[in-house]
């Protein structure tokens, strides 16, 4: 079974979801920040989380409502992290699933709840109360929600892919430009299936895929209080449930994991201030642990993500931040690559054109490959350039 994507495919795509936006006053800049996923049957529903012990309340309210494994919608602002706001930042996310769910005509705790924003201020639910009504929700609204969760990102990040011909369909959209150095989860990042499946594998599903996507991009090496990946499932596409190790489940996995790797790589690439996508993959591990702090260290270096921004083949950078990756390494069994340009062999200097590789580094997308040649395991993250922009936005963030 194959995927395909779909043109203009988003995260309503799907059969039976709709979404939508409004603009309630939440930002400044009087862009859309108030919006609603929205199925239309009860959907089976599991979600990851931040890891980081400073959780905010929406990703408190979403953890208590998924108990069941069951949700039928998302209210999402921006503008507002509703994070470090004590019990009343926890009362006022359960009113922004109760107004939704009346917006709606569902119970509260059928909905759940994301917000992005500045950390540490209270979330003013008058203003949802007073808009809520203005999300009109259609099968095209999935793009004004894609819209509606932006802070600092520069582009909407969404996607829809169909199996087989439409037996059943993925979509997703995502945000992410700061904060990213995601364990679990990366901001914000929704995904919707009328695949009829089985809760259990959908989890491990869920689990596998952010793993190798979200949990392998790197901006800043900060990871926020509102991590949030939520996938919710309604079975209207009317296939039998899939269930693990069935041929349905390895399409499945297949599909999800384009859809959460394509919603990754665009948060990379969208990195505050960056110009460039840094792919960084490590072969030959020892063990796939090995792989992944390997790749996720050096795409993770501010000096690596400076020469990159600079064009500067500076590869002992590179080399640098392998070794302090706490993997296993040789340093006399270590072959380096740029853009597929030998820079290292057998952990020696490989004579290179340094104009050659200048110039292949001034690409929007710029790849590194590590062979350790000491195992069979291979793992591949993403990150940005750091450029003076980044140090711009975040030195004015809320001024």
């Amino acid at each position: 079974m194959n995927a395909k994507s779909i043109p203009g495919g988003t995260i309503t795509s799907a059969k039976g979801f709709l979404g939508g936006a409004t603009y309630a006053g939440l930002k400044t800049k009087g862009s859309l920040d108030l919006g609603i996923l929205y199925s239309e049957v009860p959907c089976v529903a599991v979600g990851l989380f931040t890891t980081n012990r400073i959780k905010a309340a929406p990703v408190l309210l979403c953890q208590k409502h998924l108990v069941n494994r069951r949700a039928q919608a998302i209210v999402v602002n921006a503008g507002c992290a509703n994070a470090c706001t004590g019990e009343r930042g926890l009362e006022d996310a359960a009113a922004m699933a109760k107004l939704a769910a009346g917006r709606l005509g569902i119970a509260p705790q059928d909905v759940l709840v994301a917000s992005t924003g500045v950390i540490g201020e209270r979330l003013a639910t008058g203003l949802i109360a007073e808009n809520i009504e203005k999300v009109a929700l259609s099968k095209e609204g999935g793009h004004e929600l894609s819209q509606a969760i932006l802070t600092t990102d520069t582009y909407t990040k969404e996607i829809a892919v169909a199996v087989e011909g439409g037996k059943f369909i993925i979509g997703g959209i995502a945000k992410g430009a700061g904060m990213i150095h995601p364990n679990l989860a990366t901001l914000l990042c929704f995904l919707a299936t009328d695949a009829a499946i089985d809760a259990h594998f959908l989890e491990q599903a869920l689990r596998k895929e952010v793993d190798i996507s979200f949990n392998m991009i790197t901006i800043d090496g900060e990871t926020s209080p509102n991590d949030t990946v939520l996938i919710l499932a309604n079975g209207l596409a009317g296939n039998e449930i899939i269930s693990e190790g069935t041929r349905e489940a390895e399409a499945f996995q297949a599909a999800l994991e384009e859809v959460c790797t394509y919603l990754a790589k665009c948060i990379a690439g969208d990195g505050e201030g960056a110009t460039k996508l840094i792919e960084v993959t490590v072969e030959g591990a020892l063990s796939l642990a090995d792989a992944r702090v390997a790749a996720r260290t050096v795409a993770s270096s501010p000096l690596v993500k400076a020469a990159i921004h600079g064009n500067d083949p500076n590869w002992g950078r590179i080399i640098a931040a392998l070794g302090r990756s706490g993997a296993e390494i040789e340093g006399s069994k270590i072959d380096l690559f740029l853009n597929n340009i030998c820079l290292m062999e057998e952990g020696c200097p490989y004579t290179f054109d340094r104009d050659e590789v200048r110039a292949a580094m001034m690409g929007s997308e710029v790849p590194i490959r590590v062979c350790l040649n000491l195992g069979s395991f291979a793992a591949t993250a993403w990150g940005c350039d750091l450029t003076e922009e980044y140090v711009t936005i975040n030195s004015e963030y809320t001024t």
